[in-house]
């Protein structure tokens, strides 16, 4: 997702120990990108498309009954509570967010960025809040506005399949280059199917329909997109409903 460049001061800089990564500095913000208005105006942009499949049993039914695993995933990849410091990238219908805040230790702190405003105001309505380790900020996952080693933690939930190639490249690099070292970070994403997978064939068509981007992720390992000059280890993989999804925890070295 892109936004106008920013200085390079900002972007080059590390934190000290324990300061947080000032968002506000952004000087505008971003443009919805022709991508995503293009192809997924229907589910993310137009206000009566965000309040029709923020629904918890539509989007049970496009994860196939897997939604509450898949969550429950992410949130055993973090510590219990979690602590330090986390960034998501973009937001996520359905109740991660809330669950996250539940999980946060009273130190921790969480910013979530999405390039478009809407999703984030419906997600602000779902937390119980004042809560001063939660904020939020309109950017684009592509050109993040915080210094490298920002984060303890990262965490895509099913973004990179609806990028095109070179933008996921760049969200990919962004989140890494984000992260501090030793730090995590946590995707789940689809996965490719087991060969005899009963719903191989209609999880295709939906890609087909749907999402012009998503069979990438059958094609390649998501590591496939990662910078050439990264250095990381894959913690773990862990696949679910026959491999149909996944859960990438990867650390920075």
């Amino acid at each position: 997702m892109e936004s106008q460049a920013h200085s390079e001061n900002q972007r080059q800089g590390s934190l000290a120990a324990g300061e947080a990564p000032d968002f506000c500095s952004s000087p505008a913000l971003p443009e919805t990108p022709d991508y995503l208005r293009k192809t997924y105006w229907w589910a993310y942009e137009h206000p009566l498309a965000v309040r029709f499949w923020d629904r918890g049993f539509l989007i049970n039914f496009i994860l196939l009954g897997n939604y509450t695993r898949l969550v429950d995933a992410v949130l055993e990849a973090f510590p219990r509570p979690l602590t330090g410091s986390l960034l998501q990238i973009s937001n996520a219908y359905g109740q991660l967010v809330p669950r996250i805040q539940q999980q946060l230790d009273e130190s921790a702190r969480f910013d979530l960025i999405d390039v478009l405003p809407v999703q984030l105001e419906k997600t602000r309505r779902k937390l119980k809040l004042p809560d001063e380790r939660i904020r939020m900020f309109p950017c684009d996952a592509t050109d993040l506005p915080c210094p490298d080693n920002s984060y303890d933690h990262v965490l895509m939930f099913f973004l990179p399949h609806e990028l095109p190639e070179d933008k996921r490249r760049q969200a990919l690099s962004e989140a890494l280059r984000v992260l501090k070292p030793g730090g995590r970070l946590v995707l789940v994403e689809f996965h490719r199917p087991r060969t005899l997978h009963p719903l191989r064939w209609w999880q295709r068509l939906v890609f087909g329909l749907f999402e012009p981007y998503a069979m990438d992720m059958w094609r390649y390992p998501l590591t496939h997109y990662f910078p050439e000059t990264a250095r990381y280890q894959v913690i773990s993989q862990t696949t679910y409903f026959g491999e149909l999804y996944q859960r990438l925890v990867i650390t920075k070295t």
